[in-house]
């Protein structure tokens, strides 16, 4: 992401509807795994890091009843985020190396469409789950499905999309215990499918700078933001072991991993395991991404 997207995402994740309903999802996510704590003592507060934390507001979002912390490797990013949301604990640099020993005591840490801007996800997942201790929780969330692949994508320097079985090859010979895998933004799915089929045939994002992001009318955002926030009850219920994960199609796909016992090594991208898309030299890494796209 470049300063322009960060900028966008500072004006805009405290009103639109994607932004603020994620958020919404994530808290009661996070809560259920790790119950907050408000007032009090903030020092006995369980911890929670946020990587890859952008412009700040998803763990401002927890700062009421965590000690929240958050990284990330832009420095305009954090510098959007201290700004607005002084009661975190922000920090510029690289993860797991930049976190001190503030990652062996976290109860829970986040990684909300990080994984994607990487060019060796392996990595970077089992870096910082190495330094993490036995029980720590991972909430990561990930675009999904390659059909949505559009300019929004491109702008945003993703490498990828995610299907479930790509996902799961990123902790799958690593110690963890897989606590939930499922589609979320369900319900809007077919919507946003056409916008990206459309913006794709004619090269050209809706929203600003390059992105689909655009504020649209108040009403329109609030019922947009109602249908994508109220999934939160169908994931705490697969969560909680009481229904199934649907294969209903997602926009995005959302992991809980806890950390096991036993030293984890850090791992490297296997070869079998391939990109769409090198978003530093601008070209498609498939022969034939039309094909890919249809």
């Amino acid at each position: 992401m470049q300063s322009l997207q960060f900028e966008l995402h500072a004006n805009m994740e405290q009103r639109h509807w994607w932004f603020v309903a994620r958020r919404q999802v994530m808290r009661a996510v996070v809560e259920r795994l790790v119950p907050p704590q408000a007032g009090g003592d903030s020092s006995r507060r369980a911890t929670v890091i946020d990587v890859g934390c952008g412009t700040g507001a998803n763990i401002a979002a927890l700062a009421d009843g965590y000690h929240a912390v958050g990284i990330d490797t832009s420095p305009d990013a954090i510098r959007f985020a201290a700004q607005r949301f002084p009661d975190v604990d922000f920090r510029a640099g690289y993860a797991p190396g930049d976190l001190g020993d503030c990652l062996p005591q976290a109860k829970l840490v986040m990684m909300m469409d990080v994984l994607e801007h990487v060019p060796d996800d392996f990595q970077l997942l089992s870096g910082i789950m190495s330094a993490a201790s036995e029980g720590t929780y991972f909430l990561l969330t990930v675009p999904a499905d390659l059909a949505l692949w559009s300019p929004h994508d491109e702008t945003f320097g993703h490498y990828r999309r995610y299907d479930a079985a790509r996902f799961r090859q990123l902790w799958a010979d690593l110690p963890v215990e897989e606590c939930l895998l499922t589609p979320f933004n369900t319900r809007l799915y077919p919507l946003i499918r056409l916008i990206r089929g459309w913006n794709r045939r004619r090269q050209q994002s809706t929203g600003e700078v390059g992105t689909d992001f655009d504020i649209p009318s108040t009403w329109k955002n609030q019922i947009l933001r109602s249908v994508f926030a109220g999934e939160r009850k169908r994931i705490l219920r697969t969560l909680d072991g009481s229904s199934a994960a649907t294969r209903m199609r997602g926009v995005s796909l959302m992991a809980v991993l806890r950390r096991g016992a036993g030293v984890i090594d850090v791992q490297t991208k296997p070869e079998a395991a391939t990109d769409f898309f090198d978003p530093v030299a601008g070209e498609y890494l498939s022969t034939d991404p039309a094909c890919v796209l249809a």
